[in-house]
């Protein structure tokens, strides 16, 4: 374990900030990718004052930024739940500074309305696979399952997406 985070156990002010610092870009990302631009500083904010309260008790099973999303994950869907909103749309995760022709909407749009249909554990785990990059083993540390259940989660999501877009397209 990090000098800095045993400093931040004993709860010194100064090694907390520099957490902060070091991974709210990290969790702000994750957050907006979930909820939205509009709800994400929320999130994040909240994440990090449960960071702060709990810090005590992270152990090192994993490394301090998969604890630390996971808490930003059961943030996420408790302000999710709280407001009833949906994940962000699929063209929002996309690269905005990609051009932006009109197959390319149509496209963004069917794979936003596909996306929208999965079950929120697919959601969940097609967002931190794709557009995140994380591992299995990451995402399952994260979310708190088995690295078969994020490859179940996975395979069942892709089917359902493969599915929807092909009905889209006849």
């Amino acid at each position: 374990m990090s000098e800095l985070i045993r400093e931040a156990q004993a709860g010194r002010r100064e090694a907390l900030d520099e957490i902060v610092r070091r991974h709210y870009p990290a969790v702000h990302g994750f957050c907006a990718r979930r909820l939205g631009p509009d709800l994400a500083a929320d999130a994040a904010q909240e994440t990090f004052v449960t960071m702060q309260k709990s810090v005590g008790r992270f152990r090192g099973d994993s490394s301090f930024e998969t604890w630390l999303l996971g808490i930003a994950h059961n943030v996420s869907r408790k302000i999710g739940a709280r407001s009833r909103r949906e994940f962000a749309q699929a063209a929002d995760w996309l690269d905005p500074e990609a051009p932006s022709h009109e197959a390319d909407v149509v496209r963004r749009d069917a794979l936003a309305r596909a996306m929208a249909g999965l079950s929120e554990e697919h959601r969940t785990a097609v967002l931190m696979h794709e557009v995140e990059g994380r591992t299995y083993a990451e995402i399952g540390r994260i979310l708190g399952v088995p690295e078969g259940t994020v490859k179940s989660r996975l395979h069942h999501a892709f089917r359902a997406l493969r599915q929807t877009l092909i009905e889209e397209t006849n």
